[in-house]
């Protein structure tokens, strides 16, 4: 965002540090109320945490197990919520648990589902039932019956994308590569120092919503100069990649020796996702990769599951990040809690506040927002009732079935490949008429960069969604990384250095 549209001279109502999920979220649910919202994002928006999740809605099932009633609860509710707010992003998924009764009795795991089935409100999620595996199984011989819930899975980085769509479209001011280097209290407002490509400028706001997610105690030890109200726990999770296990569309959870619990996942119509694992990170957030004892470990939970056995030569890919728990002093990082704490800080009459984001999950993002929007309500006179749990995302609205949209798609531009046309719907929902306008052929689109990807969509990622570079549109906003080659990679690299060039003189 150029320094010239930025208004500098006003006063916020709020500015938020972060771009992962819950800076957006809280973003859209303040703009949305009618305050005036600025966020600044280091990096990309969804570049750490919220991009390197299992990419799963879900009530955490085995969170029951360490008593988080009112977690599951809510995040159970959440899934119906959200699959309203965004149905192509979202979509339900059948989980089977191969039971295992050395790890945990069929009574206990049955205890667990009724309470799953019945502490959240289900309208569109079916409920669980008990199966038995046949020869077809892709399971080993030896498991023969288990259970299926459902949860939902999600494109987890789009999420982030849409909200802060959403958010600007509220009237929010979203600024990504963009760094606070400090921040400080004005008796009645907060003034920050930010630093972009073009330079430095200030801002002021009203309230500062610290949302850094892994970086949240560092910045209000090292921008601010306070002490953090609450220590933080780096907890790494990785995943890995391989060519389908098997070719039924459920997922399965697996129950391992330690007492975790780890996904197989069918992503991308190709690919299995196997995750997570749990383990104390102690470096740089922005620096974590998965680990050869993590690939071991995910491995050799696979193959006491799956007849097909897997070795580290079938990984295509791996991804880690790092989830910011508060710190509640467990020995085990298994059982550190997943809820958010959100901490006000205690200002004299007078003097502006400040709210830090402790942990969190994705699924309850849009609660977290909503209780951090009730705890800076003595702040803001009249402020309206909360409101985003009966507004579609960006993309979905108006969206009588996936199935009808790509139907719809082919209809306008008749020589879309299938693939192609469920991609857009999955991807940009009812936005995809944003895109296409009154294109009808494939030879409108402009130049292919291979796999489905066109000039017109990279320009509307780079003009709408805030991409910049390869890595931004290969694998936070299409999904389609793993398909590009490196020479490949380096013709859109090309095309994207001359458009921002291009975009950058005609603001000047």
């Amino acid at each position: 965002m150029p320094h010239n549209k930025i208004a500098k001279e006003k006063i916020y109502d709020i500015a938020i540090i972060g771009g992962g999920i819950n800076g957006v979220g809280i973003a859209v649910d303040a703009a949305g109320r009618g305050l005036s919202v600025f966020l600044c994002e280091q990096d990309d928006l969804a570049s750490h945490t919220s991009s390197a999740s299992s990419k799963l809605i879900h009530g955490g099932l085995r969170y029951l197990e360490h008593k988080e009633f009112r977690l599951v609860k809510e995040a159970l509710a959440e899934r119906e919520v959200l699959l309203k707010k965004a149905p192509h992003i979202i979509k339900p998924m059948r989980f089977i648990m191969p039971h295992r009764p050395h790890l945990r009795p069929a009574w206990l795991i049955r205890t667990g589902l009724f309470f799953y089935d019945y502490l959240g409100k289900r309208e569109k999620l079916l409920g669980s039932n008990h199966v038995y595996f046949k020869a077809d199984s892709p399971l080993n011989a030896a498991i023969t019956r288990g259970f299926e819930y459902s949860d939902c899975r999600v494109d987890d980085a789009r999420l982030v994308v849409l909200n802060a769509v959403h958010a600007r479209e509220k009237g929010a001011q979203i600024v990504t590569r963009t760094r606070c280097l400090t921040a400080q209290q004005k008796q009645t407002y907060w003034q920050l120092m930010l630093q972009d490509q073009q330079g430095q400028y200030q801002i002021r706001a009203k309230v500062l919503v610290n949302a850094a997610g892994p970086w949240v105690a560092q910045f209000i030890q090292e921008k601010l100069k306070l002490k953090s109200p609450y220590g933080i726990r780096l907890i790494q999770g990785s995943h890995i990649i391989v060519p389908k296990l098997y070719p039924q569309k459920n997922a399965f959870i697996m129950q391992n020796d330690d007492r975790r619990i780890v996904f197989a996942i069918p992503y991308l119509t190709k690919y299995t996702l196997i995750g997570t694992t749990d383990r104390e990170y102690q470096g740089d957030p922005a620096q974590v990769k998965i680990t050869l004892q993590e690939i071991d470990y995910l491995l050799q939970v696979s193959n006491a599951h799956f007849k097909k056995q897997l070795t580290r030569q079938e990984i295509v890919h791996t991804f880690a990040g790092v989830r910011p728990l508060c710190d509640d002093e467990s020995d085990n990082p298994s059982v550190i809690t997943r809820d958010y704490t959100l901490a006000l800080s205690k200002v004299e009459a007078e003097q502006a506040p400040l709210l830090s984001v402790f942990g969190g999950k994705l699924t309850t993002y849009r609660k977290l927002a909503e209780s951090a929007m009730q705890q800076l309500k003595p702040f803001f006179t009249h402020l309206p009732l909360s409101w985003t749990a009966y507004e579609a995302l960006p993309g979905g609205e108006n969206i009588s079935s996936i199935e009808q949209l790509v139907i719809e798609i082919k209809n306008q531009v008749a020589d879309t490949p299938e693939d192609l046309a469920h991609r857009w719907a999955d991807n940009y929902g009812s936005r995809i008429w944003a895109i296409l306008g009154t294109i009808n052929s494939v030879a409108q689109l402009g130049q292919d960069f291979g796999h489905g990807l066109y000039a017109l969509e990279v320009d509307y990622l780079c003009q709408q969604e805030w991409a910049v570079t390869s890595q931004d549109i290969l694998w936070r906003r299409s999904k389609l990384g793993l398909n590009f080659s490196d020479d490949e990679v380096a013709v859109l690299d090309r095309y994207l250095n001359s458009y921002h060039r291009g975009a950058a003189k005609e603001v000047n």
